[in-house]
C-alpha cells in the first residue's frame, strides 16, 4: 500500500499513518479521503443530542449552518486548502495499529448481549474534536457525501486512541481557545479545567495515581492515550477503560455534577439507598479520593494475590486476567456484589485485602485457565468471567460448556 493511501473492505478503514510523540502522549496523523472521514463521523457531526465533550465542558456546539455554506463553496475553489489537521477521537474498542507496517485499522464493536457496553456502529467509530465544520461540508443538503471538483482533496487528520472524556475536553479547549473558533464565553479556561473538581477528573487523576504508584497492582498497566507509553514493554489497559468503568460508583449523571459545580453549588450527600447504587458517591461529594484509592488497591491486591501467574503474565497470548474484559468484568462485580457485602450499612468503609480475598476463595479457576480456548475476546469472555466470578455460572458448568 502507497504511503497515505487507505483501503476500505467490510466495514473496516486500514490507513497509513506516522505516530506522533508529544507530552500528552502518542497519537496519529494520517491523509484521508473526506468520504472515508464522512463514513466514520456522520453520526457525530450530524447528531442530536449534545456529546459527551459538550456535556462535559458545559457548551454547546450546534453545527452552523452558514459556516457549512461557506466552507462548501470555499471547497469548490481552485487553491481551496484545509492545511490545519481535524482531529478525532476513537474508542481503543474500535482500533488496532500495527507497528511493522504502520496501519491504523478502525472498524466497529459489537457489544455482547449479556454485557453492559454499548455497540459502535461503522459511522460512529469517530468523535470529532476539531473539524467538524469542513468535515459537513462535504455533505450536500440531503446529507449525502458530495465533492464534485473533478480533483483530489485529502484531509489532513490527529487520530487520538483510547482517551477518556477529561482528555476529549483539554485538547478541545486547547485547540479552540488558541484558534479562537468557539467564542471564548463558551470554553472554560484550561487553569480553571484543571481545578475544577468532577466525577470524571477525579476517576482520571486514581487511575494516573494506580499507575504511577510502585506499589500498586495497577503499576505501569494504563496506556494513556490508547498507545503504548515510551519505555513500558506491555500496557493491558487503557485510561479510558479505567475512568469508564469507576466513574459508575461515583455518579448517575458525571456531566450534570460537573455543571453543578461549575456554577458553584455543592452536591448534596445521598442516603443508603442511593448509595447502593452508587457506592463512591458520598467519597467523592467529601472529596475522599484517597478512600476511594486504597478500595481500588485493595481490591485488585486481592486479585493479584488469587492469579499472582496470570496476572502478572502480561504478555503471554490469550491471557484474559490483565485485559481490559477481564478488568470490567471484575470492576463490575466490585461494585454490584463485593463491596456493598462488606460495607453493609457503612458504605464508604475501605476493606481490607484480606476480605476481599474472601470472595475469590471459591472461584475455581486456576491461572492456567485464562486463555481463549475458556475465554472467547471480547464481551463473551467477559461476560463469562463474571459469571464465574458471581456463580451464576459454576466452574464444572464453565469448563463442561468449553469442552
Amino acid at each position: 500500500m502507497d504511503k497515505n493511501k487507505m483501503s476500505k473492505k467490510n466495514s473496516r478503514i486500514e490507513i497509513n499513518v506516522l505516530k506522533a510523540k508529544q507530552p500528552i502522549g502518542d497519537f496519529f496523523v494520517a491523509s484521508m479521503k473526506p468520504d472515508e472521514l464522512v463514513d466514520i463521523s456522520f453520526a457525530d457531526i450530524r447528531r442530536i443530542e449534545e456529546r459527551d465533550i459538550e456535556k462535559y465542558l458545559g457548551i454547546q456546539r450546534p453545527l452552523n449552518k452558514t459556516r457549512v455554506k461557506q466552507i462548501k463553496e470555499y471547497i469548490q475553489g481552485k487553491e481551496a486548502t484545509f492545511p490545519t489537521s481535524i482531529i478525532l477521537a476513537v474508542d481503543e474498542k474500535c482500533a488496532e495499529y500495527n507497528e511493522e507496517n504502520q496501519i491504523l485499522t478502525l472498524y466497529p464493536y459489537e457489544a455482547d448481549e449479556e454485557s453492559n457496553e454499548e455497540s459502535i456502529e461503522f459511522r460512529k467509530i469517530a468523535k470529532v474534536l476539531d473539524g467538524q465544520h469542513r468535515i459537513a461540508g462535504f455533505l450536500d443538503d440531503n446529507d449525502n457525501y458530495s465533492l464534485n471538483i473533478g480533483r483530489t482533496f485529502e484531509l489532513n487528520v490527529s487520530i487520538f486512541v483510547g482517551i477518556d472524556v477529561s482528555e476529549q475536553a483539554n485538547i478541545f479547549a486547547t485547540v479552540n481557545l488558541a484558534q479562537t473558533k468557539v467564542n471564548k464565553s463558551l470554553v472554560y479556561d484550561l487553569e480553571e479545567l484543571s481545578k475544577i473538581r468532577s466525577p470524571h477528573k477525579t476517576c482520571h487523576l486514581i487511575a494516573v495515581a494506580l499507575d504511577a504508584d510502585p506499589e500498586s497492582p495497577l503499576h505501569q498497566r494504563i496506556k494513556r492515550l490508547g498507545v503504548a507509553t515510551p519505555g513500558r514493554e506491555f500496557e493491558p489497559l487503557t485510561q479510558a477503560t479505567v475512568v469508564e468503568s469507576l466513574v459508575k460508583f461515583l455518579s448517575p449523571d458525571p456531566f450534570q455534577d460537573r455543571r453543578q459545580l461549575l456554577e458553584g453549588h455543592r452536591l448534596q450527600k445521598v442516603d443508603i439507598d442511593h448509595l447502593r447504587k452508587f457506592p463512591f458517591r458520598n467519597l467523592f461529594i467529601d472529596g475522599n479520593d484517597e478512600a476511594i484509592y486504597k478500595i481500588l488497591f485493595n481490591f485488585f491486591k486481592a486479585v493479584e494475590n488469587k492469579w499472582p501467574t496470570a496476572w502478572n503474565e502480561l504478555q503471554r497470548k490469550g491471557n484474559l486476567l490483565p485485559k481490559s474484559n477481564a478488568f470490567n468484568a471484575l470492576m463490575k462485580f466490585l461494585k454490584n456484589n463485593v463491596y456493598l457485602e462488606l460495607a453493609g450499612n457503612n458504605i464508604g468503609t475501605i476493606p481490607s485485602q484480606n476480605e476481599f480475598a474472601n470472595f475469590f476463595h471459591n472461584i475455581g479457576l486456576a491461572d492456567e485457565d485464562f486463555n481463549t480456548r475458556n475465554f472467547s475476546p471480547g464481551s463473551g469472555g467477559q461476560s463469562a468471567f463474571y459469571k464465574l466470578l458471581t456463580g451464576q455460572l459454576s466452574k464444572e458448568d464453565f469448563f463442561k460448556d468449553q469442552s
